[in-house]
């Protein structure tokens, strides 16, 4: 009897457990939220958050509330498939990242064999998109399509310079600077130099050296804000004056802290400043409000939030395959970052890029503008 009356409870409670479940929707949030790249992660991070925050209080999604679980995949593949393991463990159905291409790929894997839909506001590499997977989207743009307006950039305004293109050996760092290669080579343009570069290296004045000699005065690099500010300030450093152009992975004001006066010129590609969206306009005041500017990915972060919300809506289900095929059918989706609309691989029909230079604004802070 007493057995019985154990199993009874035992029950009880996983009722209650069920019936919490139900009431709520577990959406995953991946990225490095710490070590070097944690600032790009905190982007990911607030985006989610707030729009978590909004759609919950209009009344969820389909009627439940939005929970987040957070990943912290520290910008490491094998860290990503852990955080992917994990999520499929605690019952996430959809994941908004991750940062990196070099850890979304490997993890959108795992996400497709559990039927996990991912949305990742920043991974560029086209490999993502590119495998046929139900499940791979993106709010950002792809590296062919940043690589195509840098590499026209090079070759209208430096046609007659000696360019040296560096990457860190990564799918987005390399595969970027490889998009960019092509197309300025397709233009005419080619390259005196091509190197790699280690995550984590700290001194570049082989790599400087080298430049120096074959006399270098445009260097595009392939990477993110961490290796890439210390790669301009130590060349500011050893007399070495070029001008300097990236992607989208230096669009972070930490760029500026790194690299120190030496980033003022430094060009940049990036998508439209989604700030300067009307459809942002609230979203960016509360951001504001809390203290926190939302650069970069964070409105992208946001707008994969809402891309769930609404596919869910008009599937009238929170399966994700079901959400993922609402989203496949090409329907524009009204989010702050514009109406996105997708191809049957998951990327955005109308993606485009800018050009950004850094310099110093009103207040004499060193940040990027969009050239007009």
């Amino acid at each position: 009897m007493k057995k019985f009356l154990l199993s009874g409870v035992a029950l009880a409670a996983g009722l209650v457990v069920s019936s919490a479940a139900y009431a709520d929707i577990l959406i995953g949030v991946a990225g490095p939220l710490t070590g070097p790249n944690a600032a790009f992660g905190a982007q990911l991070q607030k985006g989610a958050e707030q729009a978590a925050a909004d759609i919950n209080a209009a009344g969820g999604i389909n009627g439940e509330k939005v929970v987040l679980e957070f990943g912290d995949d520290v910008s490491d593949p094998k860290q990503g498939v852990s955080v992917a393991n994990k999520f499929v463990g605690d019952g996430v159905k959809f994941v908004i990242g991750h940062f990196n291409s070099g850890v979304s790929i490997p993890a959108s894997e795992v996400y497709a064999e559990n039927g996990i839909m991912e949305i990742t506001p920043s991974a560029t590499n086209p490999v993502f998109t590119e495998r046929g997977l139900w499940n791979t989207f993106r709010t950002c743009g792809r590296d062919d399509q940043q690589g195509a307006v840098a590499g026209g950039w090079i070759a209208k305004n430096f046609a007659d310079k000696k360019v040296a293109v560096l990457h860190d050996k990564t799918p987005y760092g390399q595969g970027l600077a490889d998009e960019t290669k092509k197309a300025m080579n397709a233009a005419g343009v080619k390259e005196v130099m091509y190197e790699g570069v280690n995550i984590g290296d700290k001194d570049f004045s082989a790599l400087i050296s080298k430049m120096k000699e074959a006399g270098v005065s445009v260097v595009y690099w392939g990477g993110l804000h961490t290796e890439g500010g210390l790669i301009i300030r130590q060349s500011a450093e050893a007399g070495l004056k070029a001008q300097f152009m990236s992607g989208d992975g230096i669009t972070s004001d930490e760029f500026a802290a790194i690299g120190g006066p030496a980033v003022e010129g430094t060009l940049m590609t990036f998508g439209p400043d989604p700030r300067q969206n009307p459809a942002a306009a609230d979203a960016v005041a509360k951001f504001r409000s809390a203290g926190f500017e939302p650069e970069a990915y964070t409105l992208y972060s946001y707008a994969a939030m809402q891309l769930i919300a609404s596919a869910a809506k008009t599937a009238g289900s929170l399966d994700p395959q079901a959400v993922a095929d609402v989203v496949h059918k090409g329907d524009a989706i009204s989010t702050v970052i514009g109406n996105l609309a997708y191809n049957e691989k998951g990327d955005r029909k109308d993606a485009d890029y800018t050009m950004y230079v850094w310099k110093k604004n009103a207040e004499g802070k060193i940040t990027y503008e969009m050239i007009k």
